[in-house]
């Protein structure tokens, strides 16, 4: 996932991508997972929501909250390195698997960025040749950060501020793309969280330009009672989902899954993702795969660390 996912429908903005990858490359898919992030919590809690006693209004009111905490988390995340392992199985006709690979990798802050470092196939360690093509991508973009001029830097924070207010943008058309409906209170890990129910609204009018899949997809979100921050997504296609006229199709039925945990009681992380996707590319024979990733070994960046290339290491200054 390489950490993205600030927001509760972020992981639509990746699958054209996706689909991209896959016919450029014969449909040998790799990481579905496009970057994950997550959300922040909220010192505030809601009013207690009772069942059957809240209209979909209040329900709408505490979804744009969690967006908000949210955005605000995705911040908190960025402090985090930790190690993912995506594993993907590619799925035949009737569902079961025809081929299984994984790979596993070392997610570092390089620059105020998370790079990865894959570390593992199929759960062995890579050769000494892979580990050295790892290690020297590393380096590249060590060097290409370390020479920024201040123009160039300027352009790209100037780029990824834009990027984060597209996304908050998409985040906040959430709350009016759906009616909800309160379906639980439930305990999940030990935490009390509100389950919510979300069906696409009827007559919603969409004003970013990816908002207009939101009426394609139903959920079903976890939101924790006592931090107003989700902590478990489940979502499914009900429609057929394109983009362009033959670029890509993802066909009803596909699912995603998301589950997040609290981390030194400060911010919320992914724990979780999973993907099964049932897609056409362009002219090519439909295709399916089925993805999870998985995240642990968290640790906190320390801000004040020194990068330098490995040809510097052991110079004197």
């Amino acid at each position: 996932m390489r950490m993205r996912l600030p927001a509760l429908f972020v992981l639509l903005l990746p699958l054209p991508q996706l689909f991209a990858f896959a016919q450029a490359n014969d449909l040998s898919l790799a990481a579905v997972s496009s970057q994950t992030t997550t959300a922040a919590p909220s010192v505030a809690s809601p009013s207690a929501l009772t069942l059957g006693a809240i209209s979909g209004d209040q329900i709408r009111e505490l979804i744009r909250k969690v967006a908000e905490n949210d955005i605000e988390n995705d911040k908190k995340q960025r402090d985090y390195t930790y190690t993912e392992r995506e594993e993907q199985q590619k799925l035949d006709g009737q569902g079961h698997a025809t081929s299984n690979e994984s790979n596993t990798y070392e997610v570092m802050m390089l620059y105020g960025e998370h790079v990865s470092r894959r570390i593992a196939h199929n759960d062995k360690p890579l050769s000494e040749k892979e580990a050295a093509k790892e290690e020297e991508k590393i380096q590249k973009v060590i060097v290409k950060r370390r020479d920024e001029t201040e123009e160039q830097r300027k352009k790209r924070l100037d780029q990824e501020n834009k990027d984060r207010e597209e996304e908050r943008e998409f985040v906040r058309e959430v709350a009016d793309a759906y009616n909800f409906r309160l379906a639980e209170v439930a305990t999940l890990d030990g935490r009390e969280t509100y389950v919510i129910d979300a069906d696409p609204r009827p007559g919603f009018q969409p004003h970013h330009k990816d908002a207009k899949y939101l009426p394609k997809f139903k959920f079903r979100v976890w939101i924790d009672k006592e931090e107003t921050q989700w902590v478990k997504l489940h979502g499914e296609v009900i429609d057929t989902v394109s983009w362009g006229l033959f670029v890509a199709r993802l066909h009803k039925g596909s699912l995603f899954e998301v589950a997040e945990t609290r981390v030194n009681d400060e911010v919320w992380l992914p724990k979780q993702v999973m993907f099964r996707l049932d897609a056409k590319v362009a002219l090519l024979k439909n295709f399916s795969i089925e993805e999870e990733s998985t995240y642990r070994d968290y640790k906190k960046f320390r801000t004040d660390t020194k990068i330098v290339p490995l040809g510097n290491v052991g110079e004197k200054h």
